[in-house]
């Protein structure tokens, strides 16, 4: 059978489900250990690299029927215990589940789930919200960088830090964005402030920033306030719906926001960038994308898992589909970039510093919660290096009343700076970090 029984397992339940285990995990040997409530172990191959162990017999039952979200509520509320390496217990758990997932009812019920729409009020959306972010902002700052951005970072050449891979993608983004001083740019779900601040700080802009979190909002203002550019950054707690009016804005950027927003409000929500935007305008908007052309999940079953504990009300859909939503708003497509191989070194740089401050963010946010990110977050560095999601930025420009806007022959102005005049202000990080 390929598998080491290393204590008598005592009843004929337990022997039954482990022979009908043992026969869906067919090919080479999991190095995987199972452990029970009652002391005695399973091995699936000789030398596991990780142990699972069961603390209730009723979980059992979520193994042979191959319930991954039940199994994943189990490990969330400790009722099952994972050991090992975090990329060993994510390797062996994919290979689990891809095995375990072809029961045929679970292919039937996969796609159906991945279809389901979620209704996106304003009411709906801001818990939602409130439930991803409003966790600590000193969780959150144990391990994001020292701007807290909590999006893909942006690296040249892979052996950057964190720190610097994120100031390479704000200045990216400013960069495509051409922003100039006295530029008012919107930045919808501007999360803890930090690509306002930099965008004031080095390109003179006057911002606003947008966000459903309290928490953020008091971090950002805070930080604003100690980095000397509250007279020039205004972050407010609002939803994208409530802001008003027409072509407010030179520029608008939104990073990280429209896998809340919903499939069926992707119309209204790049029409109201298209409103609030001024002709010969530009926009940017960064966010995941499914790399199924349906927007349906892909992977092993188990994403009820984020919806549940990280996302409640998430989509993601395809790129096509997002540039059909932005061309039906009248926005022109400039620029689409694709930052896939980015995403993965992103995450694991989060997942260790996460780790190594441990006990702290158990202090912080408690011990569910660390699992439940700690498990998300290597999962989506899989999601991303496998090829089943990937995250686009995607550069629009809104036409003048004659027809397009002037726009650059190439795309050189990303990356070269372009000449502009010498800004004396600059935050002082240092000071904003000591301060909060």
């Amino acid at each position: 059978m390929g598998f080491l029984l290393r204590s008598h397992v005592s009843t004929s339940l337990r022997n039954r489900v482990l022979t009908h285990l043992c026969d869906r995990l067919h090919g080479a040997p999991l190095p995987l250990r199972i452990g029970f409530w009652d002391g005695q172990v399973f091995d699936f191959a000789p030398a596991p690299e990780i142990t699972v162990t069961l603390h209730s017999r009723r979980l059992l039952r979520f193994f042979v029927t191959g319930n991954m979200g039940r199994l994943a509520q189990a490990y969330v509320e400790g009722e099952l215990e994972v050991e090992g390496r975090v990329g060993d217990v994510l390797r062996i758990g994919i290979a689990l589940a891809e095995r375990i997932g072809n029961v045929p009812i679970l292919r039937h019920t996969t796609p159906l789930l991945a279809r389901m729409r979620r209704r996106h009020s304003k009411a709906a959306d801001a818990q939602a919200v409130r439930y991803h972010y409003d966790v600590s902002n000193n969780f959150y700052r144990l391990w994001l960088d020292r701007r807290m951005v909590y999006s893909c970072a942006y690296f040249i050449n892979g052996a950057e830090d964190l720190d610097i891979a994120q100031q390479q993608k704000l200045d990216h983004i400013c960069r495509k964005l051409r922003l100039r001083p006295g530029e008012r740019l919107l930045d919808i779900g501007c999360g803890w402030g930090g690509l306002l601040l930099w965008a004031a700080a080095h390109y003179g802009i006057c911002g606003l920033g947008i966000t459903l979190s309290r928490p953020q909002c008091d971090e950002a203002q805070a930080r604003i306030a100690a980095a000397g550019l509250a007279d020039l950054v205004e972050i407010r707690l609002a939803d994208y719906r409530d802001l008003k009016g027409v072509a407010e804005f030179d520029k608008i950027v939104s990073v990280g926001m429209y896998e809340h927003v919903g499939v069926a409000n992707l119309p209204l929500y790049f029409t109201t960038i298209a409103r609030l935007l001024r002709p010969g305008g530009s926009a940017l908007n960064h966010g995941i994308t499914s790399t199924d052309r349906n927007g349906r999940g892909r992977g092993p079953p188990g994403g009820e898992f984020i919806d549940r504990f990280v996302f409640p009300g998430g989509e993601v859909p395809h790129i096509s589909r997002v540039l059909y939503e932005i061309a039906g708003s009248g926005l022109e497509i400039l620029d689409i970039e694709d930052l896939r191989p980015h995403y993965p070194l992103t995450l694991w740089h989060w997942v260790n510093r996460l780790e190594a401050a441990r006990e702290p963010a158990i202090a912080a946010a408690g011990v569910e919660r660390y699992r439940i990110w700690r498990i998300y977050m290597a999962g989506m560095a899989c999601a991303f290096d496998r090829g089943w999601l990937s995250v686009y930025q995607t550069l629009v420009q809104k036409p003048l009343a004659a027809g397009p806007a002037p726009r650059p022959w190439t795309r050189r102005y990303q990356y070269v700076p372009e000449p502009a005049p010498v800004l004396s202000r600059s935050p002082d990080w240092d000071k904003a970090d000591r301060a909060h």
